[in-house]
């Protein structure tokens, strides 16, 4: 089998989880005896082109040509079987979607973030979740608010791609949507549910997981959306020590916020950007895993990384977190399930008042919890998911094994492209 895989990479001083994982899953087909034709461009690229290329970049979004050019070069020449397309700004388009259509060649697209509606792709402006734009044939409030780069001229140039290629996105021939939110997202979209395949990304197995270390890792990058000021104004609540210690990886424009923290507190240590064995150090040498996001958050890749090394997560009961932890569908007292969160998370209520000794809002999942995002919610689940580690240690690994492994994943993905793959070429 011959699978084109079609990325732009982010740029690299940015860290990004999704071009992580699209390493990661070339790596896998290819180990899978799949034949990957990497069609890949990258944002670094743009400092260093000519100026006629350069003079081009503003229409590359909606169409690109020179990507098309080159992509039907790469299609006569190999006849793959599919085109799996990843991200397609600004370089590629998500006109290869037509030129690989006009090819005979069927596409899937792995759909990593809600940038069929959201100029930003991530739904959330100032500091709160946004879907202005939601529903609109032109997302006019993108471009006034200037979502896409701090830009109104970029920002318009955004929301008139998502407009144009409205009609593009509804003809791919499957959406790999990486969680149940996600395929909630893409059916409001207008998919046809036939077309949406849930499936996770996977992380490689680290092996047998070490013992329980002690206190919190956060890992994310360090930007408004990842709620790290939630999770600090959480920790403060609560005495020096009395919950072990907080590490925090990563790097971002809040950086000063965390070093902040660790120099007022000496239960806070920041680690800076971690390579892969700081990863695995850092994962180990804690109990519970937080991912406190303060946006629809697709699939923090770090909570996978828990998973594996048999680590419980605390998060926020927003995007594909509690899918991730096996909160999506619990079964919980009276007024602590799924939807009195969702309604506390939109400020139509207060949080609920759960059950004696639980906090408000929390909903225990399979391999970990997840309450509203809020500080006094989060403050009220440190001490319990700390106290709870143990007893979900092993089910953590258990999801991963289960759900999360390579092994597992890789298959269900290799039946995508099998599903679609023509046994002939026009």
């Amino acid at each position: 089998m011959k699978i084109v895989v079609a990325h732009n990479r982010y740029r690299e001083a940015q860290p990004s989880g999704e071009n992580t994982m699209v390493d990661s899953e070339i790596a896998q087909l290819t180990a899978a005896g799949v034949e990957v034709l990497p069609f890949i461009r990258s944002s670094d690229e743009i400092p260093s082109m000519s100026r006629a290329a350069k003079a081009l970049l503003p229409i590359s979004p909606i169409w690109a040509p020179r990507a098309q050019d080159d992509l039907s070069r790469l299609l006569r020449e190999h006849r793959p079987d599919v085109l799996h397309l990843h991200n397609p700004y600004p370089l590629l388009s998500p006109w290869v979607v037509r030129t690989a259509h006009r090819h005979g060649v069927p596409v899937v697209q792995t759909v990593h973030n809600y940038r069929q509606v959201c100029s930003s792709g991530i739904y959330f402006r100032d500091g709160m979740i946004c879907q202005d734009c939601k529903g609109r044939a032109l997302g006019v409030p993108a471009i006034v608010h200037k979502c896409y780069r701090g830009s109104t001229a970029q920002s318009a140039l955004m929301a008139t791609t998502l407009a144009v290629h409205r009609g593009t996105w509804r003809s791919v021939d499957r959406f790999i949507a990486l969680t149940s939110a996600i395929a909630d997202h893409l059916r409001d979209y207008g998919v046809p549910a036939d077309r949406i395949v849930v499936k996770p990304n996977s992380v490689p197995d680290p092996g047998a997981p070490a013992l329980l270390g002690d206190g919190f890792l956060y890992m994310a990058r360090l930007t408004p959306e990842k709620g790290l000021d939630l999770l600090l104004e959480a920790w403060r609540r609560h005495p020096v020590g009395a919950l072990g210690t907080l590490r925090v990886a990563g790097d971002g424009e809040l950086r000063p916020l965390v070093e902040a923290a660790a120099a007022e507190r000496p239960d806070v240590v920041y680690l800076g950007q971690l390579d892969r064995a700081g990863v695995r150090a850092a994962v180990e040498a804690s109990a519970v895993v937080i991912a406190a996001s303060m946006w629809h958050d697709v699939l923090p890749t770090v909570i996978i990384e828990a998973l594996a090394s048999g680590r419980p997560v605390l998060g926020t009961a927003l995007g594909g977190i509690p899918y991730l932890v096996g909160a999506d569908a619990p079964h919980e007292p009276a007024g602590t399930g799924p939807a009195t969160v969702a309604s506390a998370v939109a400020g139509q209520l207060p949080p609920p008042a759960g059950p004696s000794g639980v906090p408000a809002g929390l909903v225990t999942g399979e391999a970990g919890w997840v309450v509203p995002p809020d500080p006094v919610a989060m403050a009220a689940a440190l001490p319990v998911a700390r106290a709870g580690a143990p007893a979900l240690a092993a089910a953590a690994r258990a999801r991963y094994e289960r759900t999360f492994h390579p092994d597992v994943v890789i298959k269900r993905h290799l039946d995508i492209y099998a599903a679609l793959a023509a046994p002939t070429r026009p």
